[in-house]
């Protein structure tokens, strides 16, 4: 099975999104803080990790450096409520896979996540 850490300081958020990739055969691990991810990646070692960037503590650029630091092949999708282009560029250039925008397009997630799967399982 397929293991996704989904990482976002907003209980609904993390409720919602879990629910949705359970539905799709997802084992979903989930984290409320950067701090919090970095230690579900060395423990669950997931195959993707959706973040948000705007967290309390460790924000989602800096778990981004320590989780490719643990796991250079974790394919790490930045999320954020707002487009901010320099650290769009900033995560991409430090291995983030992807940077997706909220509201989410749950389509473009699910088929973001399932052709990175695909890619990295072979």
């Amino acid at each position: 099975m397929h293991k996704l850490l989904i990482v976002d300081d907003e209980k609904d958020v993390l409720f919602f999104l879990k629910t949705f990739f359970q539905t799709r055969n997802f084992n979903v691990y989930t984290a409320e803080s950067g701090e919090e991810a970095v230690q579900k990646v060395k423990e669950a070692r997931p195959h993707i990790v959706l973040m948000d960037i705007k967290m309390p503590g460790i924000g989602g650029v800096e778990a981004l450096r320590q989780i490719k630091a643990i796991d250079p092949a974790v394919a790490v999708i930045m999320a954020t409520a707002v487009y901010d282009e320099p650290t769009a560029k900033e995560t991409l250039a430090l291995g983030a896979y992807d940077y997706v925008t909220k509201p989410f397009n749950l389509e473009y997630m699910e088929t973001t996540v399932s052709i990175k799967l695909a890619q990295m399982l072979g």
